[in-house]
């Protein structure tokens, strides 16, 4: 019964697809089989997809100056702390808990999506986000991205954009 249950919930959507729905977006989700022993969840997701890397962007939750921020940036690269605490008008920027920041978000680390959040957070979009017609993006869980305009996920999460990436 519960693993009928568990499959429901799963094809309903997620709180991320739910939400651009709802905003009359367009998107494509791209499901795949996720490897727990993968080392990189992005990187799993780019290689699952055939998409590059530079296109596929990870969520990652940071604390700014005791505020929790959300930093979207390319799988190909990493955060760059410094960038982002700039962006945001703070002055130090440290990865948040990881179980600080799923309760925050309501999402596991690996799936954790910046659309549909539990708590709205400030969110900061890497720049290089609009030199692509589309990124992907996770879409809730791991193994489930969504594809959509870089312009229509900072509409929706009201983004600021920045060069918080680092190649």
């Amino acid at each position: 019964m519960a693993k009928k249950a568990k499959k429901q919930q799963q094809s309903a959507g997620t709180p991320a697809t739910v939400a651009l729905t709802a905003a009359g977006v367009d998107f494509t989700v791209h499901a795949y089989d996720h490897d727990p022993s993968h080392p990189s969840y992005g990187e799993e997701a780019a290689g699952a997809m055939g998409v590059s890397p530079d296109r596929v962007f990870k969520t990652l939750v940071a604390d700014v100056d005791g505020n929790l921020t959300v930093a979207v940036v390319p799988v190909a690269g990493s955060l760059d702390l410094k960038a982002l605490a700039s962006a945001v008008g703070g002055k130090r920027a440290a990865m948040a808990d990881p179980a600080l920041a799923e309760r925050t978000t309501g999402y596991v680390r690996g799936g954790i999506s910046p659309l549909g959040q539990r708590k709205k957070l400030p969110t900061v979009l890497d720049a290089s986000a609009t030199a692509h017609a589309t990124i992907c993006v996770s879409a809730g869980r791991r193994g489930l991205e969504v594809e959509l305009a870089p312009q229509d996920l900072a509409a929706l999460t009201n983004a600021t954009l920045a060069p918080v990436g680092r190649t």
